[in-house]
């Protein structure tokens, strides 16, 4: 899909009602998924004094398994599809996301910025890639 049909798709998709519930389910899910990934995120850094880029990786791996189950089930209600289909392009997004969200971590620790508040505001900055992948693509 060519990057204007995407945006005219946005477009007639953001009038729908339907939608903003989804993304509000979306977001729910979305703050649990956090909530898992900066504890994760702390008790790998902390605890077992991983890199801060590899406790947001481990962290990643555990908040995005949670965040496909919910998804799947409540956000999209697409659990009539193929979850092996879905799965791998839920894991497809997410790592794009992740990449938002690597690169804007090490963009604020680098300026200076604590690591868990980094990683709080790059996962806040990564969470619109996910969304619309998903809606889109994932469980379209």
């Amino acid at each position: 899909m060519s990057p204007l049909a995407t945006a005219r798709r946005i477009g007639v998709g953001a009038r729908q009602s339907a939608n903003w519930v989804q993304l509000l389910r979306f977001g729910l899910v979305g703050v649990s998924g956090y909530v898992i990934n900066l504890g994760v995120f702390a008790l790998l850094l902390q605890t077992l004094s991983l890199h801060h880029v590899l406790a947001a990786i481990g962290a990643f791996v555990v908040a995005v398994s949670s965040n496909f189950y919910w998804n799947r089930h409540w956000t999209f209600r697409a659990s009539n599809g193929h979850a092996g289909f879905q799965a791998v392009r839920f894991f497809t997004i997410s790592v794009g996301a992740l990449a938002v969200n690597l690169l804007m971590l090490e963009a604020l620790v680098g300026a200076g910025m604590g690591e868990l508040p980094s990683q709080a505001i790059a996962v806040a900055t990564a969470m619109p890639v996910n969304f619309v992948g998903n809606k889109l693509w994932t469980f379209s």
